[in-house]
């Protein structure tokens, strides 16, 4: 062979548009983003050459730049910072738990100097600067995250879904995106003209939807084809993401269940005690151990140290199956690694340092190689002898429970669709009906927009399948609808309420240029 082989990764990161929820999207930016973002920065100043493919969600783009947010985060931390003064001062008499509170207080005295300071609260811009230099490539994802493959039935659902992405990718970064990132990674057959007419150069599937496609590409998982419509296809590494989760769960790591806001009296908890209920601090003093041992308190340094082991043993697997595919392939094979970025951190709390210990350990080496999935199909295309591709359609699939639609079509949420389906019906002929509106009207027909987007967000039936927050995702579901059908109701009777508009308007402020006639059917 060659040419070294190559891992790919892809984190997703998207969060639904909840405002009333916040510690959730609080969590995600202090232990994911902003240490993501850190781990860049100091890649990018030690030399360290690395690439990193991001699919950020529109919705999340949104939020990350919505002011009410960012000053509530603000807060937010304020409160952590707060709180870990008064920590210090009750840890005194144990050094080594005031240790600990010392190592959190300065990682967030830290974060909110680098969130506000270094990049003046806006981390989209700074990712922006990273995808400019080349080091990152940013998917775009459908608008509001839906599960795509549940409307194909309706050509003007996806044709909105993927429209108003655009847009806000143009909006956010000013340049067309390579790659599309199949939302919970849900493939169909009927989304591969979809995606060819829009011009993406590639995406991703499951390994099963490649495995069971028509027919199935020869050379397996490790090498991109090509789909009927002429999409490229990359498949995912399946060892990657049952290697990355044995890691997460290995004795010493922090244990993220535990949190001193669910431990601590409630008079030490003031700033986050919400109507008489504790809420998470972030200070987390426990270790995960082996079954039945005693809670350890949490080494950070221990953590990091198990991490480098970890990543080059991930490494070391990785290229194992690599060189295997490469004598099969005839070409350079590919590992596509792909993972929710709230793997990193937010779950992980040590996930960014493993990032960061896999790029530091390929750049010692020269058996592999590091690419984003644009630059690879590019090479692969630039080779002098460059193998054929193969034609293939991936079947039906999906990352989800047992890898087809189970987690957002069961018992538990069919119930949806009936509603979803019929307001969609309606904002087609509403846009439709009135083609060229403009003042109260078009505010009012592009606010009717989002709330079906909104609607359509493939969390809500997994929250409702998971019944962890069942009632909450069932609130959300149906406010979107009944602010739709409130519009339907008013522009087909020219009565439209300024003030409740505004309201709304002011509520759900996200896709600020939404254009409500890209669910008009194309003649």
């Amino acid at each position: 062979m060659s040419e070294a082989p190559v891992i790919s990764l892809i984190l997703s990161a998207h969060l639904p548009f909840i405002r009333d929820q916040e510690p959730q999207l609080f969590e995600a930016l202090s232990e994911t983003y902003i240490p993501l973002l850190e781990m860049l920065d100091r890649l990018e100043s030690g030399r360290i050459p690395f690439k990193l493919g991001l699919a950020i969600s529109p919705l999340l783009c949104d939020l990350l730049q919505d002011r009410f947010f960012i000053r509530r985060y603000l807060a937010y931390t304020d409160k952590q910072l707060e709180f870990g003064l008064r920590e210090l001062e009750r840890t005194q008499e144990s050094p080594e738990l005031n240790r600990l509170v010392c190592y959190y207080y300065d990682r967030m005295v830290e974060k909110r100097a680098f969130f506000s300071v270094r990049h003046e609260n806006n981390l989209i811009q700074a990712l922006d600067v990273y995808q400019k230099k080349g080091r990152v490539e940013i998917l775009c994802t459908a608008a509001s995250h839906a599960f795509l493959p549940l409307y194909t039935a309706y050509p003007e659902a996806l044709q909105a879904q993927i429209e108003t992405a655009l847009s806000s990718y143009r909006e956010h970064f000013g340049s067309n995106p390579l790659g599309f990132w199949l939302p919970e990674m849900g493939w169909t057959a009927e989304l591969d003209p979809c995606l060819r007419s829009y011009g993406f150069c590639y995406t991703v599937v499951d390994t099963h939807g490649a495995f069971l496609g028509e027919p199935v590409p020869s050379r397996g998982c490790f090498f991109p084809y090509q789909s009927p419509a002429r999409n490229y296809i990359l498949t995912r590494d399946p060892s990657a993401r049952s290697d990355m989760g044995d890691f997460r769960l290995q004795p010493g790591c922090r244990d993220n269940s535990q949190d001193a806001g669910y431990e601590l009296p409630p008079e030490s908890l003031a700033p986050f005690m919400v109507r008489g209920r504790r809420g998470p601090t972030g200070y987390k003093y426990r270790a995960l151990t082996a079954g039945g041992a005693v809670p350890a308190l949490y080494d950070p340094d221990a953590a990091r140290k198990q991490v480098r082991e970890q990543a080059r043993a991930f490494l070391e697997a990785s290229l194992a199956r690599l060189r295997l595919a490469g004598e099969r392939s005839g070409g350079p094979p590919v590992s596509l690694c792909a993972w929710e970025a709230d793997a990193f951190g937010r779950r992980w709390y040590e996930g960014t340092d493993f990032l960061e210990a896999l790029f530091l350990e390929a750049a010692c080496r020269t058996d592999l190689r590091i690419m984003n999935c644009g630059e690879y199909l590019y090479s692969l295309r630039r080779a002098p002898d460059p193998a054929p591709l193969e034609t293939s359609l991936p079947a039906y699939s999906s990352w989800g429970r047992n890898g087809y639609a189970e987690t957002w079509l069961n018992a538990s949420n069919d119930w949806i669709y009936r509603h979803l389906h019929c307001a969609l019906e309606r904002m087609i002929d509403l846009a439709g009906r009135f083609p060229n509106d403009r003042g109260l009207r078009e505010r009012a027909l592009n606010q009717a927009a989002r709330e079906i987007l909104l609607a359509q967000a493939s969390d809500w039936p997994r929250m409702l399948h998971q019944q962890e927050t069942a009632a909450f995702a069932r609130s959300q579901i149906e406010m979107a609808l009944r602010n739709f059908t409130t519009i339907y109701e008013a522009v087909g009777s020219s009565h439209i309420s300024t003030e409740w508009l505004t309201s709304l308007e002011k509520r759900h402020n996200f896709f600020p240029r939404i254009n409500y006639r890209v669910f008009r059917r194309k003649e």
